[in-house]
């Protein structure tokens, strides 16, 4: 039973798999030589064929990314979006060009005006601990 697995089974599923990658990898993932040869080569030689093109015949790594256009940077196809990061899309909280494009003006408006909120936060919580303790303490919180 492990020799027709070994010398039937999994060879026929290498060459299988590989045959349907090889179909379905866009023309800008293919190395070396077009994608028809590759076709070929995988079909006629079996099993040396889909092992020469798991080698060298796919570009292999993370997941292809978009250009800043929505377009991706390999092919020219309809992409992921977004910036990059070590070859990842950036998930969207993590985009500085999303996060800018969200806002109606720039990020630096939005990050003024979270500041002056703050600052009011800060006084109004200031107010109230002064107003619990019964204002016998320095403005700035450190006991005389």
């Amino acid at each position: 039973m492990l020799r027709i697995l070994l010398t039937i089974v999994l060879p026929l599923a290498l060459w299988v798999w590989a045959f349907i990658d090889c179909l379905v990898t866009p023309e800008g993932e293919v190395k070396h030589l077009p994608k028809p040869i590759w076709l070929i080569i995988v079909l006629l030689f079996p099993p040396l064929g889909p092992i020469a093109w798991l080698v060298a015949g796919k570009r292999r790594g993370f997941l292809p990314t978009g250009a800043p256009d929505g377009r991706s940077a390999a092919d020219g196809q309809p992409g992921y979006g977004g910036g990059t990061r070590g070859g990842r899309p950036l998930a969207p909280d993590d985009d500085p060009e999303f996060l800018a494009s969200l806002g109606n003006g720039s990020l630096k408006g939005n990050d003024k005006d979270h500041e002056d909120m703050l600052k009011q936060w800060e006084a109004d919580l200031r107010r109230r601990e002064r107003d619990l303790r019964g204002g016998d303490e320095p403005e700035d919180g450190r006991k005389s």
